[in-house]
């Protein structure tokens, strides 16, 4: 890394920011966890460790862990390039101070060289009366003051300089920490998405076609915007714990964020049956973040089509649109999951029903 002293900060931080945002989400494990309790109009879990929500309760686990790792990295990258801005700024107007004051003492190095600089006994010696021996002594106290008090500036703006390439090297030196942290959890879970699609690889070569046809919308620059939930002074997510009631007929306990995730999503006008707080098992709805939205208007029928899978379509977009406002984990769509580096992925975990493979209700996983 070419010392700061020697490269622009802007060129250098525009630089790492593109190789920031080029890397994204890894996993990191959790706890293993006993499968989840149904909720409504969702069909019970079988004897084999596969849930209703599709996927092991450990790869739910790695999945929450992975998706929080990023958002805490991307939390710490954003804020540590607006303090890269900051020093930058501080750091152009400190050195603009410098060659001022650099200027003023070669001026008083010129003139001291010029005017020979009597010593202060001869220019006292040689006043003519007490009255100008007096102002003598005075005129010469004020020079001393005003060169030892420019040199005094002089090597202050010097330190002041040296201290804030120092700060901004340490704040590379972060935004490179985030970005490497952010390169392996991808690695990492992207390898834990293969493992878990691994058992159904062949049923999908067999149905590539048809999942083509089903994959949510991927984009949706019409969806309404989210009013952003609460952060921290930081920018990073307050920890919250079930602690409101959950209005949806599963009653129970949800997080304030995941409540503000679901009256956003109301006042956008997806106002279909939703489904959030599930008791025991694994997953956030045990502890009150995630919910399940039906894809049909009276609840978690069989698989949505025409209509219905267009409103799950833009109910999925909307989430995925308005990740960074709702704080979204990730978010699950027929037989396809989103997390918030990695993109739309398959995830092909279900059983066969509508239920576990996704395909009657989209499912929302918030921080």
């Amino acid at each position: 890394m070419p010392a700061v002293a020697t490269v622009r900060p802007a060129a250098r931080m525009a630089a790492l920011i593109a190789a920031a945002l080029a890397v994204a989400l890894g996993v990191a494990l959790a706890p293993f966890t006993p499968a989840a309790a149904a909720p409504q109009g969702l069909r019970a879990a079988p004897p084999d460790d596969v849930g209703d929500e599709g996927g092991t309760p450990a790869l739910r686990a790695q999945l929450e862990a992975a998706s929080k790792g990023y958002l805490d990295a991307k939390t710490a990258l954003d804020r540590s390039v607006k303090r890269q801005r900051q020093l930058a700024d501080q750091l152009k107007a400190t050195e603009s101070q410098l060659a001022e004051r650099s200027t003023k003492v070669a001026q008083i190095a010129a003139q001291a060289y010029r005017s020979g600089r009597l010593g202060a006994a001869s220019a006292l010696l040689n006043s003519g009366s007490p009255a100008g021996f007096m102002d003598r002594a005075a005129a010469l106290d004020a020079v001393a003051a005003n060169e030892e008090r420019a040199l005094r500036d002089l090597q202050a703006t010097r330190d002041k300089i040296s201290r804030t390439k120092q700060a901004l090297d340490g704040e590379i030196q972060e935004q490179r920490k985030q970005v490497a942290v952010m390169a392996k959890r991808k690695e990492q879970a992207e390898r834990a998405l293969t493992v878990a699609n691994e058992r159904a690889e062949a049923a999908e070569r067999a149905q590539a076609a048809e999942r083509a046809n089903r994959a949510p919308a991927r984009t949706g620059g019409s969806s309404p915007t989210a009013k952003p939930a609460p952060r921290n002074s930081d920018g990073s997510w307050p920890a919250e714990s079930c602690s409101v009631d959950d209005p949806t007929p599963a009653n129970g306990c949800i997080t304030p964020r995941t409540l503000h995730a679901l009256n956003q999503a109301k006042a956008a006008g997806f106002t279909r049956y939703v489904s959030c707080y599930r008791s025991g098992g694994s997953g956030e709805h045990p502890k009150g973040r995630a919910c399940d939205f039906a894809a049909q208007k009276n609840g978690f029928g069989g698989v949505a089509t025409g209509g219905d899978r267009t409103y799950g379509n833009n109910l999925a977009a909307y989430f995925v649109n308005n990740s960074d406002r709702l704080a979204v984990l990730y978010v699950i769509w027929y037989k396809q999951i989103w997390l918030p580096s990695s993109g739309w992925r398959a995830y092909n975990s279900g059983r066969g029903d509508p239920s576990s493979d996704h395909t009657n209700h989209v499912h929302l996983s918030v921080y």
